[in-house]
């Protein structure tokens, strides 16, 4: 078999990933680097996906293993065979499924970093602020900050999905907006107050700018930028967070855009909210990725426990 007819296998595979299951582009190109990295190790060994067994994938995953990989990555890399055998196998490529008894590493789930309300606090007051004494462009970068921060604090939305928010979700009620997310799937976040007032800051200073620029027309993205993509990046972003992060005193390591949205998940469960509004809200399609959230709590509880209850530290 060629090395076309390799490649073949898996755009087939990444196109029924796309197209019948909805599978987000982030997920995709990590498919497309793990197959490729299978690929790669099958044709070392003078072998393809059709002709390799289950001894082969075995031999693949000890040597993800002899490599030093993490358990997290390794058990990525298997699920990824897993489903691409399967759909082999279906489409009449390979006589038996290689990867039918293929085990993965034992997961155990890392709890999601979070923050505290405190230090949310901290950080919001750092970004309200820090557009003061500026001008011109620097003061709408601020602008922007603070308002994206109190979004993605106020919403709970994944990066990728505020980056690339259109101006049309600005059209309808301005209490709420409609957020894309995964596999296209469309939900509504509310908006409090503080976020909608950043938000109008944000838009009133960008507005002169985008006037004065030259171009054809304004922008389609909430968050324009000069990247590739047209609008403010990933990136982009969690740079300018350590750097907030830097200014309100925190430990930079510790913040990243999602773990905004950790904690925003974290503070409702913690003052009440059913898990089922959480889940909505964050835009997961299943439950249990929410439930992370109440065993953030309970871990919690059990530190206040041990730290605050005056029998903790006596001695039998």
């Amino acid at each position: 078999m060629t090395e076309a007819m390799v490649d073949g296998d898996v755009a087939g595979f990444l196109e029924m990933m796309a197209a019948e299951r909805g599978a987000a582009a982030n997920t995709i190109d990590a498919y497309r680097r793990d197959l490729a990295e299978f690929v790669a190790f099958l044709a070392r060994h003078g072998l393809t996906l059709r002709t390799a067994s289950a001894a082969d994938l075995a031999r693949f995953a000890r040597e993800l293993a002899d490599a030093g990989l993490a358990p997290a990555s390794r058990a990525r890399r298997i699920s990824a065979l897993r489903q691409l055998y399967k759909f082999l196998s279906a489409e009449g490529h390979v006589a038996e499924d290689p990867a039918a008894r293929l085990s993965g590493p034992r997961r155990t789930r890392a709890l999601p970093k979070t923050l505290s309300v405190a230090e949310v606090e901290r950080l919001l007051a750092a970004a309200r602020m820090g557009a003061d004494g500026l001008n011109g462009t620097e003061r709408t970068r601020a602008l922007r900050l603070h308002c994206l921060v109190e979004v993605l604090y106020a919403t709970g939305m994944r990066v990728s999905e505020l980056v690339s928010l259109p101006r049309s979700v600005l059209d309808g009620d301005p209490r709420l907006l409609t957020i894309k997310g995964k596999g296209g799937r469309e939900r509504l976040v509310p908006l409090n107050t503080a976020a909608r007032a950043a938000l109008d800051r944000y838009l009133a200073a960008a507005e002169p700018a985008e006037q004065g620029a030259v171009l054809a027309r304004r922008s389609k993205w909430l968050f324009p930028s000069k990247s590739r993509a047209g609008h403010l990046t990933r990136q982009r972003l969690g740079q300018e967070l350590k750097a907030l992060a830097e200014a309100a005193g925190l430990d930079p390591t510790r913040l990243s855009p999602h773990v905004l949205r950790h904690a925003f998940a974290s503070h409702l469960l913690d003052r009440g909210a059913d898990l089922r509004s959480v889940q909505q809200l964050l835009g997961h399609a299943d439950i249990s990725t929410t439930e992370i959230y109440t065993h953030v709590l309970e871990e919690r509880l059990k530190r206040l426990v041990h730290e605050r209850h005056p029998l903790a530290r006596r001695r039998s």
